[in-house]
């Protein structure tokens, strides 16, 4: 089931474009990475699609309410928590959290409940009766990410929710929405891109407003040059000949070594055309004797993908090309 519909969704700001005809969905079940270089209008896309900014043209539709002509029917079906996690810093985060739920139409019990619900999801009991503004970035992040889901929204519009996190929390909140992911619709807005990897299901790639790509972790990984490179480690002691032999290898581009200290040398196999098979390179190992320690394939990460994808620079790994 499509939740969000995006519909050459346009925006500028005078003269500067910043979301440029973008056109997308996402179904239920989905937890798309929403990835970009500072600037490249990720921000004003999720405000657009909450509602809370008018396109200059296009349209989107989540869960069948059009975001021009039924913004409040939008902003019902949503749950939205902004960059930087804005709140009334003045107020408790148990009159925050009120203020917010009685917003959404909730009233004594039901309300009370869904706040002690949320509050103990994320871990902000101990926080409740503290003023916002003497929480650390982590707990108003927390807070920010509280309010966003007291009404069990369908659809999740998160920007940036585990920034200012520490490895705990972060842990804590990509559990949430991985338990969360099955019965919702969920656009993650991040410049952290082992966020992807944790949480996503798909991934979006855009920048000065356009899309540039769009696909899977491990698809988007397949756009790497690199992407079937092979690497080795083995004792330093071997690593000239195994150079020599796998520079010969008739799927192998180039040979790259690194020292990785111990007495151990890496080699990385980059492929020609057609790429590298590890069963093949793992076999002519154990033919040749090599002592591996490790093998694996190697073909990149996302950080690869984005910077190839967004800057057109495809390098990879920073390691010197053995001679011939």
């Amino acid at each position: 089931m499509t939740m969000v519909e995006i519909d050459h969704l346009s925006k500028s700001f005078g003269d500067f474009q910043a979301v440029d005809d973008i056109s997308l969905s996402v179904r239920k079940g989905e937890v798309l990475g929403f990835l970009g270089p500072n600037g490249a209008g990720k921000t004003t896309t999720m405000r657009m699609i909450s509602g809370f900014l008018a396109p200059t043209s296009g349209t989107a539709r989540v869960c069948g309410h059009d975001v021009v002509t039924n913004a409040l029917g939008v902003k019902g079906v949503i749950g939205y928590m902004p960059e930087g996690s804005p709140s009334y810093d003045d107020m408790t985060v148990t009159a925050f959290l009120r203020f917010i739920a009685e917003i959404r139409g909730f009233t004594g019990a039901d309300r009370d409940e869904r706040i002690a619900k949320v509050a103990r999801r994320l871990d902000i009991t101990d926080m409740m009766e503290r003023p916002i503004d003497v929480l650390s970035k982590g707990y108003r992040r927390r807070v920010g990410l509280a309010q966003s889901i007291l009404h069990d929204p369908p659809v999740l519009l998160l920007d940036e929710p585990t920034d200012g996190l520490d490895p705990n929390q972060k842990h804590q909140v990509r559990s949430l929405i991985a338990e969360m992911a099955a019965e919702k619709a969920i656009i993650i807005s991040t410049h952290i891109l082992e966020e992807v990897e944790a949480v996503c299901t798909r991934a979006v790639i855009i920048g000065r407003g356009k899309v540039l790509a769009d696909g899977t972790a491990k698809e988007l990984l397949t756009r790497l040059p690199d992407f079937t490179a092979v690497s080795i480690t083995l004792p330093e002691s071997s690593a000239g000949a195994a150079a020599a032999y796998f520079r010969n290898h008739p799927s192998v581009a180039a040979v790259f070594e690194t020292s990785e200290g111990n007495g151990r040398s890496k080699l990385r196999l980059t492929p020609k055309e057609g790429g590298i098979k590890l069963e093949d390179i793992a076999a002519a190992a154990r033919a040749q004797n090599f002592p591996v320690a490790e093998i694996y394939q190697d073909g990149g990460n996302l950080d690869d993908v984005f910077r190839l994808i967004t800057t057109g620079d495809a390098k990879q790994g920073g390691v010197r090309q053995v001679a011939a």
